[in-house]
């Protein structure tokens, strides 16, 4: 599938719903300083249905609009990207077919997003971006593990807590939608 396939008129609609779902869900976890995120389930879910390609946009363009009115969101758009990113790719190799297929792209992508999110979290905001999990990475720090050890180790706890459950959600709602609806999105059209 070509870069433009993705991106059918259902897609861009698609993109600004999945955007306010990420960042309305974000923000009510943030509020609520949970140790996980919760904060791409549009993204994953328009990565499944759509294409890598169109899941980064989700990402990276939630993280920037979030970025308007809670700063802290803004510096992390490369990590919601590469999260689309993976997860299109997860569906491309048919890693988003079944439930449990699902639950490992969301291991896929908690794995591989540290290393993206790490040198933000240290570059940035010194190790502790200021989420529930991050009394994670001063325990860390405390123990004698450097900032950026504790930082990766902290993203390697918390991400398969935030990633698989998210990654059953998107499936699950791509699932839930009616065989038409299914047959506009790029994944799933003939």
């Amino acid at each position: 599938m070509k870069i433009q396939d993705e991106f059918t008129t259902f897609t861009v609609a698609l993109i600004p719903v999945a955007m306010a779902v990420n960042i309305a869900v974000g923000q009510l976890v943030a509020l609520l300083k949970l140790p996980v995120y919760l904060d791409c389930i549009g993204t994953l879910l328009v990565g499944f249905a759509c294409g890598p390609f169109a899941g980064a946009v989700t990402g990276g363009l939630s993280n920037v609009a979030w970025g308007l009115f809670s700063p802290s969101a803004l510096p992390f758009f490369p990590v919601a990207a590469w999260i689309g990113f993976a997860a299109g790719f997860c569906a491309r190799w048919g890693l988003a077919d079944t439930w449990w297929k699902a639950a490992l792209s969301g291991v896929v992508v908690a794995v591989t997003t540290p290393f993206v999110a790490t040198p933000i979290v240290v570059f940035v905001y010194g190790g502790v971006e200021g989420s529930g999990a991050s009394l994670i990475t001063a325990v860390l720090v405390k123990s004698g593990i450097k900032v950026t050890s504790a930082a990766f180790y902290k993203n390697l706890m918390v991400e398969p807590l935030d990633k698989v459950p998210t990654a059953l959600v998107a499936f699950a709602l791509i699932r839930s939608l009616p065989d038409r609806m299914l047959a506009r999105l790029p994944r799933f059209s003939a």
